[in-house]
């Protein structure tokens, strides 16, 4: 099933209801119609046996897209066969998606609309240097990352802590999400903005920006995963607790927000 859904750069939720006919995992992709390595989302949605003993066999999932292309294809299909089969869709909606309101430095306000850019179109950027309108930002897009050694790096981004000038991996950043490109680009920020050499620090300062431009919070913790995924030798102790803190990190955020809701219900 391809659907075509012209967007037109617009911000939006997209809501899709699935109902499994059998034990099935439904594969949804979102990409920009008109340009490569330009994926918006990545999802599969299992349904078990034990969906249908206990009557879950209708999900329905909402992706916030506060950056879209003109036309947004969305893909969906059965991960196994490659088909439509083993689901329908019961519900397939678009609805808009209000601008939030960022508390930042005037700094970073200039780098969201710079890295948004730079996630947005990069699936199809050539190695080089690409700057801001302004020269204030500056991201140096390489083949590959490499250390003095000449030895390839796993990190898809690192950051000049005196410059603040990034460097970016195609390799790394052609497979990337758009979301995950953003909290990429807005971790390796705060390693200049606070300054820290601290991943932790770096990681959190990034997932509130994030979280407050309403990107989608599963993508936070695929960023942080990621890349371990791509190199599982590099998985440590150090690596698990990272995830764990962004996964708690979005908890709360997600708690915090519900409390704000609900105050605001009350008041009206």
């Amino acid at each position: 099933m391809l659907v075509p859904v012209p967007t037109y750069n617009n911000r939006f939720v997209l809501k899709v209801g699935i109902k499994a006919l059998r034990p099935v995992i439904v594969a949804l992709k979102g990409y920009d119609a008109h340009r490569a390595n330009s994926y918006y989302f990545r999802r599969k949605v299992p349904f078990k046996s034990s969906a249908f003993r206990d009557g879950m066999n209708y999900k329905e999932i909402s992706i916030p897209m506060p950056l879209s292309p003109e036309t947004l294809l969305v893909e969906i299909y059965n991960s196994e066969t490659g088909k439509d089969n083993g689901y329908v869709i019961e519900k397939f909606e678009v609805e808009k998606l209000e601008a939030s309101e960022i508390w930042a430095q005037p700094a970073i306000h200039r780098f969201i609309d710079f890295a948004q850019k730079f996630s947005k179109y990069s699936g199809t950027y050539k190695p080089g240097f690409y700057d801001s309108s302004d020269h204030e930002f500056l991201i140096h897009l390489l083949p590959v990352i490499k250390d003095q050694f000449g030895n390839t790096l796993v990190t898809p981004a690192r950051t000049n802590r005196q410059t603040g000038r990034i460097q970016v991996s195609k390799q790394a950043f052609k497979h990337f999400t758009i979301p995950v490109r953003m909290f990429v680009l807005l971790h390796e920020r705060q390693h200049f903005q606070i300054p820290t050499r601290e991943e932790r620090l770096a990681d959190l300062a990034a997932l509130k920006l994030y979280l407050d431009l309403q990107y989608p919070k599963i993508e936070a913790v695929y960023a942080a995963t990621k890349v371990f995924a791509m190199h599982p030798e590099t998985v440590g102790s150090q690596h698990v607790t990272r995830a764990q803190d962004i996964i708690n990190f979005i908890d709360r955020y997600r708690n915090t927000q519900e409390i704000m809701l609900n105050h605001k219900a009350k008041a009206v």
